[in-house]
């Protein structure tokens, strides 16, 4: 009888375990993923820094440089790197401030963190919007 009930509280923990472990069917909530987008925005804005800095020292280095340097920057697949890495330092900065008042204890409620999400995801759009069209 004992083991019986070993067993029948064995094959409850198992039927409560999750049964659909794909990461992109699972609804993150919107907080998670601004954490997360930081963190990417982070790695990305670290890969892309080598690259940045050769563009700025060959550049500086001699006039026919700096045309080769223009020319490399002016071709659309850099254009569209240019953009994701204007949006990944701006949300990288409203992200990085939000996580410092979230240290503070300042907006730790549900709704204000929820509501700072959206907004950091808000303001990171359109400020990229806006530098695109100034560019």
């Amino acid at each position: 009888m004992g083991s019986k009930g070993c067993y029948g509280s064995i094959l409850i923990l198992i039927s409560k375990q999750p049964k659909n472990l794909n990461i992109l069917l699972i609804r993150l909530p919107l907080p998670a993923l601004v954490s997360i987008l930081h963190r990417m925005s982070g790695v990305f804005l670290f890969l892309l820094m080598p690259f940045l800095t050769w563009a700025f020292c060959n550049s500086l280095s001699s006039d026919t440089n700096f045309n080769k340097t223009v020319v490399i920057l002016n071709s659309w697949p850099v254009k569209i790197i240019e953009v994701i890495f204007i949006w990944a330092l701006i949300h990288h900065l409203l992200a990085g401030l939000r996580h410092l008042l979230l240290d503070l204890q300042i907006g730790n409620d549900l709704i204000l963190a929820r509501f700072s999400s959206k907004t950091v995801l808000f303001i990171s759009f359109i400020l990229t919007g806006i530098f695109i069209y100034w560019i």
